[in-house]
């Protein structure tokens, strides 16, 4: 058996030889289903060194790796001497608001994403069971997992209640997160710093993290606080995997307050003590200094008619000169344009002009109830060299946070890895980056079956020029694509090639594999 991958021979074996060894039954897999991509350069997933190889894909799966000849029939892909990479696995996306509209999800497949991962920030706006049904008959190019959202929860028990959970409405929210983990749910997912969840205690989102625990779940949160009770904030994230023992992921993890920048290695360190102490801990970053979220975040106390919050905000995390509007519903002229420009033109205090956005954004949500994200603005608040020491421990994944615009890292996340901190300064090796994209982020999710070009697992793949990729889109032109990506497979059905999305719908819905705890 030399021919198969892992056993590391030379010896040239004709396709349907490596069939029947790997399967036992050659007429199993039909020769009409089988492509064979050849001449390419395989790294894996696994951060070993790339080799070249084919890979033989039968159906959904990888059915052989290694020195392969085709059979009649089969599909041969001239790979050009490109890269072959496992399909990206976003751990932190939220194209779940988009995907039913935009079913080929371009903003994940031009940029190498197979599988999405939603339900994050504490928002996952319909019950597990039923995103699952709705992906079964409105099937989407990618695969999709879902957490269990605390913030849609506490809505579904608690509408919008600025007030601590009652043991009753615990126990309320807790059946519905039972429901969710038994529909596949990967775990519970918090936004602590949005509403309604910035108004529950600690005990409250420890008595569901042990529900979900309880299921063998998964804990993934934006936490209370990244600037001035980030230390805090991580306590009460940590004090989850202490006293669940699950596995805890620090989401989209970052230092917000100007005055702690430079402090990565020490939050870090934290972060290595408490894995230390068997704390499962890890967490996902994406390669940017700004961000995007609502314009309610900048107001600490949520009191949306006063701008002491937002003029503390804006002298010591995200100055208004950093502060761009991104979606505006109520005077979409405004988009793309600076709070500091805003409140020039306007001859106001920023923070005042803030509040007035905020009021006309609020204004505008009541009068059209149905409207989909009235607002979003995308703030300056990160150091470069902090950004670039999260994208380096060895713990931390890749995430986009990204949706389908707005923000450029709905589109341009992954890439952006592979051209500025592979290509341009070095930071990753390639199979370093892509390890962090898919066997890390698998391993991150519990996902035994993708991550990894091995035989057996299921054919999500990425063929990419490692000369090339980059990320094109910017807060001007958001929803442009990636350079270098030259061909995407999902569950092995191409849907992405010669820079256009495809008309198959191949994404499966992903139900986490939980070992239910006592």
């Amino acid at each position: 058996m030399s021919g198969l991958r892992g056993i590391g021979g030379s010896q040239r074996l004709h396709r349907a030889t490596l069939l029947f060894l790997a399967t036992g039954l050659l007429h199993a897999v039909p020769a009409s289903a089988a492509i064979l991509i050849e001449n390419v350069r395989i790294v894996d997933g696994s951060g070993a060194p790339a080799r070249k190889a084919s890979v033989l894909v039968s159906g959904d799966k990888i059915t052989a790796v290694g020195n392969i000849s085709a059979a009649a029939g089969d599909t041969v892909v001239d790979g050009g001497g490109l890269v072959l990479a496992p399909g990206f696995i976003d751990t932190h996306s939220h194209l779940d608001r988009t995907m039913f509209t935009a079913r080929d999800v371009p903003a994940a497949v031009s940029q190498g994403v197979t599988t999405i991962i939603v339900g994050q920030d504490g928002v996952s706006p319909m019950p597990v069971s039923k995103l699952a049904a709705r992906l079964e008959m409105e099937p989407v190019a990618v695969n999709v997992g879902s957490y269990s959202g605390h913030n849609d929860l506490r809505r579904r028990v608690m509408g919008s209640a600025r007030s601590h959970a009652t043991k009753a409405e615990t126990a309320a929210m807790v059946r519905l997160l039972d429901a969710d983990m038994k529909a596949g749910a990967f775990g519970l997912s918090t936004g602590l710093i949005y509403e309604p969840g910035t108004f529950s205690n600690s005990a409250e989102v420890m008595a569901l993290a042990k529900a979900a625990a309880r299921h063998g779940g998964r804990y993934t949160s934006h936490i209370r606080n990244e600037s001035d009770r980030l230390d805090e904030a991580v306590e009460e994230f940590l004090a989850v995997g202490r006293e669940t023992g699950m596995s805890i992921k620090l989401s989209h993890i970052k230092i917000a307050l100007i005055s702690r920048w430079g402090e990565a290695k020490a939050l870090l360190q934290t972060l290595e003590d408490a894995r230390a102490d068997g704390i499962d801990v890890t967490a996902d970053v994406y390669p940017y200094t700004y961000w995007q979220t609502t314009m309610g975040a900048l107001f600490p106390d949520k009191k949306y008619d006063d701008p002491v919050g937002v003029a503390w905000n804006f002298r010591y995390t995200t100055p208004p000169g950093g502060l761009t509007l991104t979606r505006f519903l109520p005077d979409p002229a405004l988009e793309r344009r600076t709070i500091a420009d805003i409140a020039a033109e306007r001859g106001g205090d920023p923070a005042e002009v803030y509040v007035s956005l905020m009021r006309e954004a609020i204004a505008y949500e009541k009068a059209h109830p149905d409207a989909d994200k009235v607002e979003a603005i995308a703030g300056a608040s990160m150091a470069e060299a902090d950004v670039a020491t999260f994208l380096a421990w060895p713990e931390a994944n890749i995430c986009s946070d990204g949706t389908d615009g707005g923000h450029p890292r709905g589109y341009g996340t992954f890439t952006r890895v592979l051209g500025r901190y592979v290509r341009e300064t070095g930071l990753l090796g390639l199979e370093q980056a892509v390890h962090k994209m898919t066997g890390l982020a698998a391993r991150h999710l519990g996902l035994a079956d993708r991550g990894l070009v091995r035989p057996g697992m299921r054919a999500d793949l990425v063929l990419l020029d490692p000369e090339t990729v980059s990320d094109r889109a910017s807060l001007a032109d958001d929803r442009a694509f990636s350079s270098g990506i030259a061909k995407v497979w999902v569950n092995g059905t191409l849907v992405f090639t010669n820079g256009e999305t495809q008309s198959a719908r191949p994404g499966a819905f992903l139900r986490a594999q939980h070992s239910t705890r006592k």
